[in-house]
């Protein structure tokens, strides 16, 4: 149950101990259902080579700076914040986890944050295809990621 006894968020995956995260991409609508009382969002806010207003969302979020098809730039820093989002979730905020596209960033995110949920991180990969999105992790950077993630949270 959410810390405020609301609904789970639509589209959620259920991490292995039951913990609902939902990952998208931000280029889609915004599902329906109650908003997410958390986000964390991979990527940058910044809009490069546009002068299109900067995207915030009407709830608390955080950013990991994270290139697109790239691996993050401070990869200490990454790991704590998929941890404390994680915990966000566990503890029953209706966490979301977004990038541009909702596979290859946000599907390591969701593969890490199995990996804290108890499931083995040599099969991390495959976990995340079956649950999330069958393409999910795009590039072999990405991939050696989410091996490294446990040595990233000790």
């Amino acid at each position: 149950m959410d810390v405020d006894g609301g609904a789970r968020l639509t589209g959620a995956t259920t991490l292995p101990d039951g913990t609902p995260v939902r990952g998208r991409g931000r280029r889609e609508p915004l599902p329906g259902g109650p908003d997410p009382q958390f986000g964390l969002y991979l990527g940058s806010p910044r809009r490069r080579f546009t002068r299109a207003p900067v995207w915030t969302p009407p709830w608390p979020a955080e950013w990991i700076d994270w290139p697109d098809f790239r691996t993050p730039r401070d990869d200490a820093r990454a790991a704590a914040m998929v941890v404390a989002a994680y915990e966000r979730a566990r503890a029953g905020e209706r966490v979301e986890v977004a990038c541009g596209g909702g596979t290859g960033r946000t599907g390591t995110v969701l593969a890490c944050m199995a990996i804290l949920a108890g499931h083995p991180a040599d099969d991390a990969l495959a976990w995340v295809r079956g649950h999330y999105r069958p393409r999910a992790v795009e590039t072999p950077g990405q991939k050696r990621w989410i091996r490294r993630f446990p040595t990233l949270v000790g």
